[in-house]
């Protein structure tokens, strides 16, 4: 779900939890007229009413409250996810400095990361597909790991150990 459809329904959610709201107040006043107006003629009925009307009051807040407490929830997780996305550039950049990656190697194992294949990443950078594959022998020699599937579990095994953001993980990259 795309940002413009989450405010989107979160709009719509406030709305019917305002109309619920005026009804709830519309059907507990009407209870408290009933109250005056025919006294103790028919008590249980009113009671019940009453009873119904104050839960649907009630009920109505706490959604009021729950729609609140996502949407802050909501943006404090999207706020965290900017900051991961930050974190681990920073990250990888810090591992492709420390393995003294040039600038074509940094771009075919940014690349790799993103899980393209030789074929791909020479057509991307109008390369050969024999030049990739040398490339990626150079990176995966300074990085120390045997292929792909080594080279991502570096990056992974960064993202996991620590949450990203922590004092910890900025002081392994260095």
């Amino acid at each position: 779900m795309n940002e413009t459809t989450g405010k989107r329904r979160a709009y719509v959610l406030a709305v019917l939890i305002v109309a619920n709201m005026m009804c709830a107040v519309f059907f507990a006043a009407d209870v408290i007229a009933d109250f005056e107006a025919l006294g103790s003629q028919e008590s249980f009925h009113l009671i019940i009413e009453a009873i119904a009307a104050v839960v649907l009051v009630f009920g109505t807040g706490f959604l009021l409250m729950e729609l609140r407490r996502l949407l802050q929830r909501n943006a404090s997780m999207e706020i965290g996810i900017r900051a991961a996305r930050g974190e681990m550039q920073s990250v990888i950049d810090r591992f492709f400095s420390d393995w003294a990656l040039s600038d074509a190697e940094r771009d075919v194992a940014l690349l790799l990361l993103k899980g393209l294949d030789n074929e791909a990443i020479a057509s991307i950078r109008g390369t050969a597909t024999g030049t990739v594959r040398a490339q990626c022998a150079r990176i995966y020699a300074k990085a120390g790991v045997d292929g792909r599937s080594q080279l991502m579990s570096v990056f992974m095994e960064e993202l996991l150990s620590e949450p990203l953001g922590s004092a910890a993980a900025g002081q392994r990259a260095a």
